[in-house]
């Protein structure tokens, strides 16, 4: 990598070897696209347009969309351009009136999301809740180390990192209770996932092999499920996830180029049984992603992306395998990221156990007020350490 001429990026998190993707605005002035680098953001759009790129009005959008329907072989062109833009002195006098400081800007939601798919790909996590929500069965169900499980969520609920999350209602019902009853989720929680964001789309009726997931896939984001595991104990069974994870995703400001995160590819711990044909991938490869969970300021949790039993790629290959089609802006998701040790569990109901054993501040599950944060860091190329995008939000009382 050669050294940025921006003084404030170089040897951040955010150097060049990262420049993740966003939508910023400024006072009077419409959303558009942006790159970070350190704590600035290009706007890119008048620098495209001065160079007279083809694609220069991708970056006058309010979403990434039309940059990433564009494809893998003008995403790494752009890439490539924008590190030339910021290493080369010679083009410093073009492009730093365009650098504007991230505190100065208003960040948005980068994506138009169209549909959201939210997979369930840790072994840990998978095992933990089984037996938490299963003492007296197996912890994994049959199907689980054969396909990677996930469901269809809301689209329309994932919001961007900051947005507040409304404390949910809906039906809840203890196993000592007769009957369901109505009112806020008393069990509120998080989980810290990966976000995953096409954007080259497929035709209905075919199917993405393992081996093009880096065709389609643009990005990553931090992700948050916010999960109301009173009303999912009650509804799951026997369709799954429902309102106890419809009423808010968060995802973070900034997208990620799969191009970024080269140097943090990583084999995967294991599969046995050997995933049928179309799941298989000669050594399946994970990301080694460290992730960091505070609430109210303290770190409750590092959970190690790493630990995953499912690829991303597989991921993508089974959401596609009965022909259902991918759409620019398709987000799919991780499933909550937990490791083998206590202090790696990426979700409260894990951590205190299904609220029997409360953490050391005597929480079991999110209360109103509570502002949760994850961060993401990954290997760069340079042989440091990138940041990806994070993702907060605070709980505020039930409507």
């Amino acid at each position: 990598m050669t050294d940025t001429w921006v003084e404030e990026a170089a040897g951040s998190l955010f150097d060049v070897d990262n420049l993740p993707y966003g939508v910023f605005s400024r006072a009077g002035e419409e959303p558009r696209v942006g790159v970070r680098v350190g704590d600035l953001v290009l706007d890119v759009a008048p620098v495209a347009a001065a160079e007279m790129l083809d694609v220069h009005h991708v970056f006058q959008e309010p979403s990434l969309n039309p940059l990433m329907a564009e494809g893998r072989q003008v995403w790494g062109s752009l890439r490539t351009w924008l590190t030339g833009l910021l290493t080369d002195e010679t083009e410093r006098d073009l492009v730093e009136p365009h650098l504007v400081p991230v505190a100065d800007v208003t960040l948005h939601l980068p994506v138009e999301v169209a549909d959201y798919v939210d997979f369930y790909a840790s072994l840990e996590h998978a095992t933990n809740v089984g037996r938490i929500f299963r003492p007296d069965a197996e912890a994994l169900l049959p199907n689980w180390r054969h396909l990677p499980v996930g469901y269809h969520g809301r689209a329309g609920t994932v919001v961007a990192s900051g947005t507040d999350v409304v404390r949910p209602a809906g039906q809840r019902k203890a196993p000592s209770e007769d009957a369901p009853t109505y009112g806020p989720s008393q069990r509120l929680d998080i989980e810290a996932e990966l976000g995953f964001v096409v954007g080259t789309p497929s035709a209905l009726g075919s199917r993405v092999a393992v081996a093009d997931f880096a065709d389609h896939v643009f990005g990553l984001v931090g992700l948050n499920d916010w999960s109301a595991r009173d009303l999912q104990a009650w509804e799951y069974v026997p369709l799954g996830p429902f309102l106890g994870k419809s009423f808010a995703t968060s995802v973070s400001h900034w997208v990620t180029p799969l191009e970024a995160l080269a140097a943090a590819w990583v084999d995967l711990p294991g599969q046995d049984p050997t995933p049928l044909p179309y799941l298989a991938d000669g050594s399946p490869r994970g990301l080694d992603i460290a992730v960091e969970v505070e609430i109210g300021g303290q770190v409750v949790s590092r959970p190690p992306y790493s630990s995953m039993y499912w690829s991303p790629a597989q991921m993508l290959a089974h959401m596609t395998v009965n022909g259902a089609s991918l759409r620019t802006g398709d987000l799919f998701a991780s499933g909550t990221i937990s490791g083998a040790e206590r202090e790696q569990r990426g979700s409260l109901l894990e951590l205190s156990w299904g609220g029997r054993e409360p953490l050391a501040d005597g929480r079991t599950f999110l209360e109103d007020g509570d502002t949760v944060t994850l961060r993401y860091t990954a290997p760069s190329a340079s042989g440091g350490r990138l940041a990806l995008g994070e993702v907060t939000g605070t709980v505020v009382p039930a409507v």
